[in-house]
């Protein structure tokens, strides 16, 4: 098998990692973790017009492509930066929910402004108590009138307070529905919050949420099968970051061991920490050669695609624990400051793991997987 990314990727992933070198340096990412809004809109709308957001997005919706090497291509740099823009929420789940064939109602018209870069989008989905259950909904969708009214609470949503629209999952006559509501609609409550690794999420709830017709997204099996889709997607889209992340901890921690000197040579001619560092690239490679797997199986069937998704985030989280744990280590005490990258990338490597489901989560639905 060619692991050799085509000419396209290529320049896609170039392009990328130019722009995060050029115009996200640590510096401002720091400054953009510490604003008010945890994101920059300028930044956000640079990296919409560069197609960034199309990238992800399947060519019958108006994208560029939608694969799972177009996701890791993209969210592998993004990793190295350890960007905080809201990405994953909104190119990766909310558009990606938008795009869906059955899509109806506002959703097309939405989701150019979200391509735009002019909306930002997220997938209010999980709830308190549900651990990593995605298949628990509690959150009601009643008929009212010509309308319907959204009822419930939803959990730690990424981007959650940061956006002008949410696909919020709920229990309606018809099944499993999503639907659409905007910011600042009358009966909901929106606590943002910052989280470990300097991100943004929210807890939001909804009481008699006026929802219209247009604004039910998907309902019935189709959104039943749309929310499968998005949540690998997403999923597999934090595999794809950790291995930028990793990477750049690993360089980070190479650099290091040739500048930093201890009784008059560089601290990387101990073959201890040589050894240690060999380690490390051999399990970063093996991780991407994992993910590389669950790329190839992102639009086949949901079985296989979740085997594949489930077995790279099982071995993500392991690699991820592992290189953070080792990176900090061979810093010494200037690998936990805040002034230092490498602190950072391991708080988003740990992080991580406890998205869309941790390592033994999907272990063990990986098991179940197979045995079916």
């Amino acid at each position: 098998m060619d692991f050799n990314l085509s000419e396209d990727h290529s320049l896609l992933k170039d392009m990328v990692a130019r722009f995060v070198r050029e115009k996200y340096t640590f510096e401002t990412r720091d400054k953009i973790i510490k604003s008010d809004v945890g994101y920059s809109p300028e930044i956000w709308a640079e990296m919409a017009e560069l197609g960034l957001v199309a990238a992800v997005l399947p060519e019958s919706a108006g994208g560029l492509g939608g694969t799972g090497l177009d996701i890791m291509v993209v969210m592998e740099e993004l990793g190295r930066g350890i960007v905080v823009e809201p990405y994953i929420a909104t190119a990766v789940l909310g558009a990606g929910l938008l795009a869906e064939e059955a899509a109806s109602g506002r959703g097309p018209g939405l989701l150019d402004d979200v391509v735009a870069g002019s909306k930002i989008i997220a997938l209010a989905h999980m709830e308190a108590g549900a651990r990593y259950n995605d298949q628990r909904v509690n959150a009601a969708l009643e008929k009212a009138g010509d309308g319907f009214k959204l009822t419930g609470a939803k959990s730690v949503i990424l981007n959650g307070a940061e956006a002008d629209t949410l696909i919020v999952s709920a229990k309606g006559p018809e099944g499993l529905a999503l639907v659409l509501v905007d910011k600042g609609a009358d009966g909901m409550t929106v606590r943002g919050f910052k989280t470990h690794d300097g991100g943004r999420a929210a807890e939001i709830s909804f009481d008699g949420v006026a929802v219209s017709a247009d604004d039910v997204l998907l309902s019935g099996a189709d959104a039943e099968a749309a929310l499968g889709r998005a949540l690998a997607r997403g999923t597999f889209a934090v595999c794809a970051e950790s291995i930028g992340v990793m990477e750049a901890a690993r360089d980070a921690t190479l650099e290091y061991l040739r500048t930093r000197t201890q009784f008059g040579v560089p601290i990387g001619k101990f073959q201890a920490l040589q050894h240690r560092l060999v380690d490390v690239c051999l399990e970063i490679e093996q991780a991407r050669s994992i993910v590389l797997l669950a790329a190839t199986n992102l639009q086949h069937d949901a079985a296989e695609r979740d085997k594949a998704v489930s077995a790279a985030k099982s071995l993500i989280g392991r690699v991820g624990r592992l290189v953070a744990e080792e990176a900090v280590q061979m810093h010494g005490g200037i690998g936990v400051t805040w002034e230092f990258s490498v602190a950072h990338m391991a708080k988003r490597l740990i992080m991580i793991d406890h998205h869309f489901g941790d390592t033994d989560h999907h272990l063990e639905r990986f098991q179940k997987l197979s045995a079916a």
